[in-house]
């Protein structure tokens, strides 16, 4: 993680608030400090988790999902504190949307409630369903995903079509996969995925194999 520390120093400068320009060395290695020790917080947790997806998904128990969930949530406050860094650290800031983006079309990854509708003006990814189809065919383009890989998800389906919506990749991705589609509205509540969407001996929602291929190379990711 120096890279980080090192980078974040450098990209102090960007700064526009002039009292942390102008401030002395001692000063911007504290600050350098302590973000490489939030960074390392969240990698730390970030590999807690990813962890916890390998155990899930070798072994989809109930117990096991719960204990993946609690693992991104552990994984989401150290990388929340690092938001401090964002807007004027460029390294932070070319990494942030990979790991970030918010709000996503969930129809991109996973199948959703009907609910959700079939399609969007905006977008044609909108019920892509990478997770149910080995091959997509959007706006005349053919997208091999006959194996879900890091690659495919960070190069190829990451704001595919430049719609910033077509989050592929990140908490945000990785939530909606251990959490499945909140239907609750404003209301409290969360998604309510069965741990038998992970389980292809005992599958729900189809193609649990690759629902786990998703998740995999989402948490990989993150490290």
């Amino acid at each position: 993680m120096k890279s980080f520390k090192f980078g974040l120093l450098a990209a102090t400068a960007l700064f526009a608030t002039p009292v942390l320009a102008a401030a002395p060395a001692d000063v911007l290695s504290t600050y350098g400090d302590i973000a490489q020790a939030k960074f390392t917080d969240s990698l730390g947790t970030a590999k807690a988790l990813e962890a916890a997806v390998d155990k899930l998904i070798a072994e989809p128990t109930e117990a096991n999902l719960e204990a993946a969930r609690a693992a991104w949530i552990e994984a989401r406050n150290p990388y929340q504190q690092t938001e401090a860094y964002r807007f004027g650290n460029a390294i932070v800031d070319d990494w942030e949307g990979k790991v970030n983006a918010w709000p996503l079309d969930e129809g991109l990854i996973d199948y959703v409630d009907v609910s959700y509708g079939e399609e969007s003006e905006e977008n044609g990814f909108y019920t892509a369903n990478v997770i149910a189809n080995p091959t997509l065919k959007v706006g005349g383009e053919t997208i091999d995903a006959t194996e879900i890989t890091a690659s495919l998800l960070a190069d190829t389906l990451q704001e595919a079509g430049e719609v910033e919506s077509n989050v592929a990749t990140g908490y945000h991705a990785i939530e909606f996969l251990l959490w499945g589609q909140d239907l609750n509205g404003t209301d409290a509540g969360a998604g309510t995925r069965p741990a038998t969407d992970f389980d292809p001996a005992n599958c729900t929602g189809g193609n649990c194999e690759r629902r786990s291929q998703y998740l995999k190379a989402a948490t990989e990711l993150l490290i």
